[in-house]
């Protein structure tokens, strides 16, 4: 299976919506907790939230998507931006 990146970044002053929306994110994310190589959230440089990262398997891009338009981080609007990228695995 290929992998994808979802790449997340919040928007500005969302800090309590995503503490609202992590439970039932964490849970979305634990029904696919098979498919998840890497996933957790980016950092600025003084250690605040500012968006998410997972690399995940999908059979393909529109089942990334599909998963990606169900958390519940999506659909609550907490993100400026959102791109699901073919990715490659070359280490380790």
């Amino acid at each position: 299976m290929p992998y994808f990146a979802i790449h997340c970044i919040d928007k500005a002053d969302s800090a309590e919506l995503r503490a609202a929306t992590r439970p039932a994110h964490l849970a979305h994310i634990d029904q696919f907790k098979d498919q998840v190589l890497v996933a957790g959230p980016l950092l600025r440089p003084d250690g605040r939230t500012m968006g998410s990262l997972l690399i995940m398997e999908f059979d393909d891009r529109d089942t990334a998507i599909a998963f990606a338009n169900a958390d519940p981080y999506h659909q609550a609007g907490l993100f400026e931006s959102r791109s699901v990228t073919n990715w490659h695995k070359v280490l380790p």
